[in-house]
Formats: C-alpha cells, structure tokens, sequence
C-alpha cells in the first residue's frame, strides 16, 4: 500500500483509536492501527487495562504504541465497599458464602431467600459497576489524550463515541466512528431498561458529530445511512485478515495433528470464539446425521460453563468422541492451522439484528486458508460465498440442512478449495487499508 495521508500543519497526523477492551487481541484495531501508521500517521491505541494487560504504556503487533487506561477496580481503589458488596451478594468478607453454613445452623426457608436477595442485589450490583468501569475508561480517555491533541479520535464502536466527542469539544479534533457492528442492535441481554435509551442516544449525536463513519458490511452500511439519514453511506471497511504467504497447502495444516485425528478422517473445522450464537449446538446436531469419521474441530476458547454444556449435549447425542477444542493460536496462524480441514463451517445465529447482518471475520480467514465453506444462509455470508462460489450455504436453525451442505462440499472438495484460492487474493487486508486512508484523507484534507 502506498497511499500517504496528507499532513497536518507540516507534521504527520496524530490519530489516536479508543478501544475498550486490552487491545492485543482486537485484531481489527491493530490492522487499522498499523495501516494509518503505514500511511504516515502518528498513531497511540488507547485500550483499557484488564488482567494480564496493566495499565501504562506498551507496544503491540508490530511495534504499534498502546496505552491501556487504568481499570476500575473496587478491591484496589475502596475495598471498604468491596466488603459491603460481598455481604449485600450473600458472602461474608472473606468471600464465603452466607447460604453455605451447615444445614442445621440457618433455617431452609431463610437461607433460600437470603440466596434469593442476594441474587438480585448482586445481579444490580454488577450492572452497576459496569457502568462506573465504563464511565472510568471515559475519564482516562480524556485526561490522556487532552494533552496529546489528537487531529483524529478513531472511536471503535458505541462505548467510545462519549469520550470522542468530549475531546472534540476540547481539542478540536475529528472523529471517525467505526462501527464493528449494529451497536444498538447486538447480543446483549434483553432486560435492560435504561441502557439501550442511552446507547442510542449516545450514538445518534456521535454520529452525526463524526467526519467519517465506516463499517464491516453491506447491510450495516445500508441500515446506518438510512437510520441517522447520512447524506453520505459509511465506508465499507470489512474486516478480512491481512495475507502475508500464499494460501497455505493443505498437507501444512495442523487442525488434524491439534486434535489426534488420523489423516483419513474427515474434519470440519471452526475459528472463533467458542460461544452462544454461533450454531454450534447445531453443529453437534448436525455431527448425527454424518458418518463416524467425521469430527468438529474447534480452534478458539470459550467460557468454561458453557464449553462444559457443549460437551455436554455432545455426550447425550452420542457424539463426545468427534468433538474436540483445540483451543487458540495467534491471529496470523489461524488460516495455516486451519488448512488440513476438509470444510469449514460459518455458522452466526441471527439472533438479532446484528449477527444477521454480520460478515464474520471467521468467513474470511476460512477462505484465507483456502478452504471450501458451509455457511448459514445470510445476506452478506451468502453473497461471500455464493459470489466467489467458494462453498454452499443453509437455512439457519436446520441441522438437516448443515449436514446436507457438508456432504455436497466434502463431495466436491477440490473444486471449492481452488475457487478459496482464488478468492483469497481479492479478500486481502490490503484492498480494505486502501478505502479506509483514501477516506482519512478526505478527513484531513481540510486541516493541513
């Protein structure tokens, strides 16, 4: 990529990206990061600090400078009200809980609505206190970066436009908002009363105070532009992996050699986050109607509770055996790891409005990885994969349907896996940095 941002005032343009979250896994902001650094911008990633991750300043990827705010923690910073929470939860200080005495030392029907008080008390609590974190972030957000005076605020999704438009207010500077999905439309629990108000409202003005806004999908540009009445659509910034090798061979691959599977059994591979809403409860579904040399490989992780409810269902479906985590590897290993799988599946519930208008990064590092696809019929996947005729697509919610489309690819594996090739030369990091500094540019056009 050679395109060069213009300069500010005969100096290289500072951008800072606000994230909130520890930065080093957000591959999306990294790529973003380096591709404006490339460009000639001085860039600081402003994450949050999580542990593992302290607050400070550090480097990331190749040599991107971050500073993760300071976490609120309530043991560090008031561990008075730390206490008096563990009580209000049911737990005595030191963290036992209260319920948990012997049977004869609390009546039953105390103990049981103590639990009960304590449940609600706690849920109202946690709530809460993800709000003062949120709220903490912004105020860290805004005391570092009052004083470098950024030209650009790269705000990440809707929990960053706040602290963006205080600082445009401040300073001066632009923001361009980038949206990683449908914010006011995501996976969150559905019994929020306050918050989803203050979302969008949030979003309503940081929109409409941003210079440039650009997201991961079609139909996310469509319903924006639309939503906030843009005169101008988003920019379509999807995000595919940045390709530095070929496409791997698939005799490289590791997903086989991960999971102790010999190289005659068929495998279907998945990448991502092992999680709710990723159909992969129909996957096991789906394991049933297949023969027995066929295995789910996952390469990714996931909450302990819910892998051990996958696992779970696996075994009352008779299927434990051909299921297997892998668990993860860095980003840029993903498709290399991936490549002996003989199909990958891409499979987002659309559970709301969000995920049904998703273009999985999972789609795109399959493809990376020269892979044929089975994928649920949605309407930017299924553009994806019927456009390059990289695979075959199903009705969401129709384990019949998953299992059928696996056989016709496996059937016809080599034909897929050539079109995957093909394809991963156009799906590359390097087309979408072009849109998104061409946009920069005209951001910054007007400051030099």
């Amino acid at each position: 990529m050679g395109e060069r941002l213009p300069q500010v005032g005969g100096r290289a343009p500072r951008v800072a990206l606000l994230v909130y979250n520890q930065v080093s896994n957000d591959n999306r902001v990294l790529k973003t990061a380096a591709s404006l650094r490339d460009a000639g911008a001085d860039v600081l990633i402003v994450g949050s600090a999580r542990p593992g991750y302290p607050a400070g300043d550090d480097l990331v990827g190749d040599g991107l400078s971050i500073h993760r705010a300071r976490d609120f923690d309530l043991v560090e910073l008031l561990p008075w009200l730390a206490s008096s929470v563990r009580r209000l939860r049911g737990q005595d200080p030191g963290g036992a809980r209260v319920g948990d005495a012997s049977p004869s030392s609390v009546p039953k029907p105390t103990a049981a609505k103590t639990r009960s008080m304590g449940a609600v008390a706690g849920d109202l609590w946690m709530r809460l206190y993800q709000v003062v974190r949120l709220l903490w972030f912004w105020s860290g957000i805004v005391r570092k970066l009052r004083r470098m005076r950024p030209d650009v605020v790269h705000a990440n999704d809707g929990n960053t436009l706040m602290p963006a438009m205080l600082l445009k207010r401040l300073t001066g500077c632009r923001i361009v908002y980038d949206a990683h999905e449908l914010w006011t439309q995501r996976n969150v629990r559905r019994d929020r009363v306050l918050a989803p108000l203050v979302e969008s409202v949030i979003e309503w003005f940081g929109v409409r105070a941003s210079a440039a806004v650009i997201t991961v999908s079609p139909s996310i540009v469509t319903w924006m532009r639309r939503r906030f009445r843009l005169r101008t659509a988003p920019t379509l910034v999807r995000n595919i992996p940045h390709r530095r090798a070929a496409v791997p061979d698939p005799d490289r691959g590791r997903l086989r050699e991960l999971a102790g599977l010999p190289a005659n059994a068929r495998v279907i591979g998945y990448a991502g986050g092992v999680t709710t809403g990723r159909g992969l409860e129909e996957t096991l579904e789906a394991l049933t109607e297949l023969g027995t040399d066929t295995h789910l490989v996952m390469l990714g992780y996931g909450d302990p509770s819910y892998v051990t409810r996958l696992f779970a269902q696996a075994r009352e479906l008779g299927v434990a055996e051909r299921v297997h985590l892998v668990g993860p590897v860095p980003g840029p290993e993903v498709p290399m790891t991936l490549a002996d799988a003989d199909v990958a599946v891409v499979y987002v519930r659309p559970i709301c409005l969000s995920y049904r208008y998703s273009l999985p990064n999972k789609l795109f590092e399959s493809i990376n990885a020269g892979l044929p696809i089975v994928a649920a019929d949605l309407p930017d996947t299924a553009a994806i994969v019927k456009g390059y005729g990289v695979g075959e697509v199903f009705g969401a919610d129709r384990p019949d349907q998953l299992a059928a489309a696996i056989e016709r690819v496996i059937a016809h594996e080599g034909r897929y896996r050539d079109h995957a090739v093909a394809a991963a030369d156009d799906l590359d990091w390097s087309h979408e940095a072009t849109k998104l500094i061409d946009r920069y540019a005209q951001v910054l056009d007007g400051m030099r």
